[in-house]
């Protein structure tokens, strides 16, 4: 122990120091300073002559004058495991590995999971103490099962009345308090009659969906997922355009005209590991994309006002890059320019003088060209008969 990091990250429980290990005590014993919230805090023996840290919040705030300690023998108390949805990696990540070790307890997620009997690695796990409610969006759905944690008690009753705004009323919630101490409390309800009071923090969600209405999980989602003001592309077109994209873990997308941004949500929602740059002149537009992205449970979006090729230069450059609206023989020859080789590039025209554009960039850098010609049902005076839509000209290369 003699040769061990400055800090300590241990895991800490409901029961506090009744629940640790000998080697878990001991290290406590000889910590000079012991940091963690007021409540770990107030868990503490009297014995316990260390001196404390309480972490303020916002939580950011507390870093600083925290990593001024280095030096001291200190131990982090952290709620359940702090590497899932917890405070590690915020402060790890500012440390050199032989700074810190880990003791981390059982995680609330493994408590909640054991009370209810749920295969935990078939379980969504979501941190929503910290963020906002709409990310639970595209996890919603029939045969679904979810754990959240919460900031605080009243947090329950507005998740349950946002399951409710969006259609999964009779869904069914279990609320757990001070999971795995002496006063560990478990209630459920359905978020349409929801009934529960004084829940005391710090409390975890369990939401089983009832039937509304999922987010698909194909590409190629209704246009009515998506506000818009008719600049749009159009759900067939879509899928076909984020085929050619073909997002892979890790990739970034540059969506250069976002118009509704329907483009980058459904690139983002193809994986979390992915991230999107939209760039949209339109203050309106660019107002209905933050809309868009934040409902939809996708609020990472990059969402840039201005007009491309501006602000390019200032972005990490792309695995992928989208042209929607705004083609130019100028963007591209700027692409062109700065973007490496490997990068995949998608361009859609719809206008004479974009595909005659199109057509000269293939016949001189290749790809491929497509021709995208659609007609949907439509009256035809007391009958019916198809009404085609303008054809659009999709190129797409790999640089």
């Amino acid at each position: 122990m003699d040769n061990a990091p400055w800090l300590t990250i241990l895991g800490w429980g409901e029961d506090g120091p009744d629940g640790l290990t000998a080697t878990s005590a001991k290290i406590l014993q000889d910590a000079e300073i012991i940091a963690g919230s007021t409540r770990h805090l107030d868990l503490l023996q009297p014995g316990c002559n260390a001196a404390r840290f309480c972490w303020p919040v916002p939580f950011a705030a507390g870093l600083e004058p925290f990593l001024a300690l280095r030096g001291k023998k200190v131990v982090l108390l952290a709620s359940g495991d702090p590497f899932w949805f917890g405070a590690g990696t915020s402060i790890t990540q500012h440390l050199q590995p032989e700074e810190w070790r880990a003791l981390p307890g059982l995680s609330s997620f493994s408590l909640a999971a054991a009370a209810l009997g749920w295969p935990l690695e078939s379980t969504e796990c979501l941190g929503l103490h910290a963020a906002p409610l709409e990310r639970l969006r595209p996890h919603l759905g029939l045969h679904k099962r979810l754990l959240i944690t919460l900031k605080d008690g009243a947090m329950a009753q507005k998740v349950a009345q946002y399951l409710c705004s969006v259609g999964f009323d009779r869904s069914e919630l279990t609320v757990f308090e001070r999971l795995g101490g002496l006063h560990q409390k478990i209630r459920s309800t359905r978020a349409d009659g929801f009934n529960l009071e004084n829940i005391e923090h710090p409390a975890l969600l369990a939401i089983v969906p009832s039937d509304g209405p999922a987010l698909p999980l194909a590409n190629g989602w209704p246009d009515s997922a998506f506000s818009h003001d008719g600049q749009i592309t159009k759900r067939p077109v879509r899928a076909l355009t984020l085929s050619a994209l073909c997002p892979k873990p890790g990739d970034v997308l540059w969506d250069l005209g976002g118009g509704s941004g329907s483009i980058s949500l459904e690139w983002l929602a193809s994986d979390t590991t992915l991230t999107a740059f939209c760039i949209e002149q339109n203050p309106d537009r660019v107002s209905r994309i933050r809309k868009n992205a934040r409902e939809l449970g996708l609020d990472r979006l990059q969402l840039i006002q201005a007009q491309a090729p501006e602000k390019l230069h200032d972005l990490p450059l792309p695995n992928a890059v989208f042209i929607g609206g705004g083609i130019s023989d100028a963007l591209l020859h700027t692409l062109w320019h700065i973007l490496p080789a490997g990068t995949r590039l998608v361009c859609n025209g719809v206008t004479l003088e974009a595909e005659a554009l199109l057509i000269n960039w293939q016949l001189e850098k290749g790809g491929e060209l497509l021709r995208i010609e659609l007609s949907q049902m439509a009256p035809l005076g007391s009958k019916r008969g198809w009404k085609a839509n303008f054809p659009i000209l999709q190129w797409s290369c790999t640089l």
